[in-house]
């Protein structure tokens, strides 16, 4: 009886001490959305940076669809051991802010670890477009409602709920062309099968530096210095503002020695001077969350926000 119940302590023990540590298997970063998308060039910067950080591969995986929110459930269920995170990005929100119904909390389901970018996205034309201004594409929206379409990564997406914000603060209706991420919305503008693009500067940058895409407008409040010499959206609709963000989390229930570990790491990562000119590059500014807790209330914060603006742009939930 008494080496029964010794040994019972001592699996007891070793338990919690696994519990404490990651274990050797490979960590997946998973996020939602395409290749080549926002979430996945992040996704990808980060990665080797917590490898080498937290000695051990982390793998980056895609589980696209639902604006985020299937990559999101996928996580929500997983074993809360520190080897499954994910890359947050601000759709996260959006969605819980959307849909009425959701398979998992937005908030409690998970642990919240750190910000990795905040970010305005660019409004976008193609060279050839017609338009040279977002007062273009208002005067013609007006003229022919639902005609001109713009894109988004999904339903319930970031890039959606600024396209309905925009055209309800215009006083027009504009046709949502959504996609499941990925290079599709970019293409499908440039190729001028969809007039306008909401889109990350992860996304725009590169095509607009060069030419192909004509930026009518940034979202941020004020001008933005990683796309200099574009003017906020505000200048032609008074007080329209969206700035979006990036951030890791994983499933609730880590060991807090361990969420503290991969914090640690995560925030070494973010002072790389390398990682914030790969990430400036992507147009976000690099704001890493002094503690989980600073994560868990910053997202809360942005949860209410679309809140209101579902209810301002009188969007249907889903």
């Amino acid at each position: 009886m008494l080496i029964r119940t010794l040994l019972a302590s001592i699996f007891i023990v070793g338990s919690v001490c696994a519990q404490t540590t990651l274990s050797d298997k490979p960590i997946t970063l998973v996020q939602g959305f395409g290749t080549g998308g926002n979430s996945d060039t992040i996704a990808r910067i980060i990665a080797p940076g917590l490898s080498r950080e937290l000695g051990q591969p982390v793998v980056v995986e895609a589980k696209t669809g639902a604006g985020g929110n299937i990559a999101s459930a996928a996580v929500a269920k997983s074993v809360p051991d520190g080897n499954t995170l994910i890359l947050m990005t601000g759709g996260h929100a959006v969605s819980a802010a959307l849909y009425s119904q959701l398979s998992f909390n937005p908030l409690d389901d998970f642990d919240w670890i750190s910000l990795v970018t905040q970010f305005p996205f660019a409004v976008s034309v193609s060279e050839d477009s017609k338009f040279k201004s977002l007062a273009d594409v208002i005067k013609a929206a007006k003229a022919m409602p639902d005609a001109i379409s713009y894109t988004s990564v999904g339903i319930g997406s970031t890039q959606h709920l600024s396209g309905e914000l925009f055209a309800s603060m215009a006083g027009v209706k504009m046709m949502h062309v959504p996609y499941k991420g990925g290079a599709g919305p970019l293409q499908d503008v440039l190729g001028g099968r969809v007039d306008v693009m909401f889109d990350s500067i992860t996304v725009t940058k590169t095509q607009i530096e060069s030419g192909k895409l004509r930026a009518l407008g940034v979202t941020s409040l004020k001008s933005y210095k990683l796309l200099p010499g574009i003017s906020p959206v505000a200048d032609t609709i008074p007080g329209y503002e969206v700035t979006s963000w990036t951030g890791v989390a994983a499933p609730k229930g880590i060991n807090p020695e361990v969420l503290k570990r991969i914090h640690t790491a995560l925030l070494k990562v973010l002072s790389d001077p390398e990682v914030i000119a790969k990430l400036e590059n992507t147009g976000g500014l690099v704001t890493p969350s002094t503690s989980s807790l600073r994560m868990k209330q910053y997202v809360a914060a942005q949860i209410a926000k679309w809140k209101k603006v579902v209810a301002l742009a009188n969007i249907q939930k889903q």
